[in-house]
């Protein structure tokens, strides 16, 4: 299949090499057209770490080109860029046509699915709870894969595509998918947010200050409980929703293969079996930028909205707004746009977990 990979950062480019590995048309396109400008000149993408190759990628010239030229459209941007991508690629989506959300975050499937009910496309809206892999991106013709998780957690919108999205992701990305009961469930299976929460935050001036560190390592025994008291919090929330979720334990085994243990132990393991990956080296760094205002701030509001307590997320996100000086709430521009302030918790679940039947085509 030819897939439209909306994006030109790591987990773009490690997701395009894994598919060309598989056979399948990886179409990239970079929002500024400056991360594929060498690939337009016929240069390989060169992969390494858990992928190893020279791999030929096409490359669109718009997001129209990426999505009208595809089979399946991928988004993999950090959320950001999300209402801005799929309000761009929304009018392009044609009924049948699947679209993956990688990762999903802040219910942006219930936005561009309201932008295809206002054209009556009928297309499966496929929200994964994380990405494909971890990867870097040593240069713009080159990544390094650090691991390709074993499961991946996943819903659709409508919810009686599962079953169709559920084939074309096997058929795309293997065996690696756990279908979870509906949005609210993916919403709280994105575990980046609390997890970088604690790392960035307990080695920030690490990253103001440029330091080179590499981060299992650097989980120490105080940012492990860190870790394990903020899940703990979104266990509680997702208890309130009534959905199961993985724990973060799950989370390292899954997408590190590391045995379960304590959070600090497992780090420590993936430390001593070679994983490099390195901190951020700069305080404008996703951890932050994007995992506060669309990861943070959304698990606040659904906790607010379910009446859970959750002290360490709320803290974090008022912490960090102080020290960037910026109101990370306000940029979350995904929720402002479905209105979720004004939602009950009854009408969110009829939106995130919708019953009805739809009819789709899978590809």
């Amino acid at each position: 299949m030819r897939v439209g990979i909306l994006g030109a950062g790591a987990v773009a480019f490690g997701t395009a090499a894994f598919l060309a590995e598989k056979g399948h048309e990886p179409l990239i396109w970079s929002p500024s057209g400056e991360r594929t400008v060498r690939f337009s000149g016929g240069a390989p993408l060169l992969a390494s770490g858990a992928i190893v190759g020279r791999f030929d990628v096409a490359v669109a010239d718009t997001c129209r080109q990426a999505v009208e030229d595809a089979d399946v459209v991928l988004v993999a941007l950090p959320g950001y860029a999300h209402r801005a991508t799929l309000e761009a690629a929304a009018p392009c989506i044609r009924s049948g046509q699947p679209l993956i959300i990688s990762s999903h975050m802040s219910f942006g499937a219930l936005y561009v699915s309201g932008l295809l009910r206002e054209r009556g496309v009928q297309a499966p809206v496929i929200a994964w709870g994380t990405t494909l892999l971890t990867a870097v991106q040593p240069s713009l013709t080159e990544v390094q894969v650090v691991s390709v998780r074993a499961r991946i957690d996943i819903a659709t919108l409508p919810e009686a595509s599962l079953d169709d999205a559920l084939r074309v992701c096997m058929a795309l990305f293997g065996d690696r998918f756990v279908p979870r009961d509906g949005l609210l469930a993916i919403a709280l299976s994105n575990l980046n947010p609390q997890n970088h929460l604690a790392i960035a935050l307990l080695n920030l001036t690490r990253m103001e200050r440029g330091e080179s560190w590499r981060q299992s390592e650097n989980v120490t025994p105080a940012v492990g409980r860190f870790i394990e008291a903020l899940d703990a919090e979104r266990l509680a929330i997702a208890r309130a929703c009534g959905v199961a979720v993985k724990t973060v334990r799950e989370h390292f085994s899954q997408s590190f293969h590391v045995p379960q243990d304590s959070v600090f132990a497992m780090n420590q393991q993936m430390h001593r079996q070679g994983n490099a990956t390195l901190g951020p080296k700069t305080a404008d760094s996703r951890y932050v930028t994007e995992d506060v205002p669309f990861g943070l701030v959304a698990t606040v509001q659904l906790a607010r909205l379910c009446g859970v307590p959750a002290p360490l997320h709320e803290a974090g996100v008022a912490v960090l707004c102080v020290a960037y000086g910026r109101d990370f709430v306000r940029e979350n521009d995904l929720l402002r746009a479905i209105g979720f302030e004004a939602l009950s918790l009854a009408q969110l679940r009829r939106l995130a977990q919708p019953r009805e039947r739809a009819s789709t085509s899978s590809t």
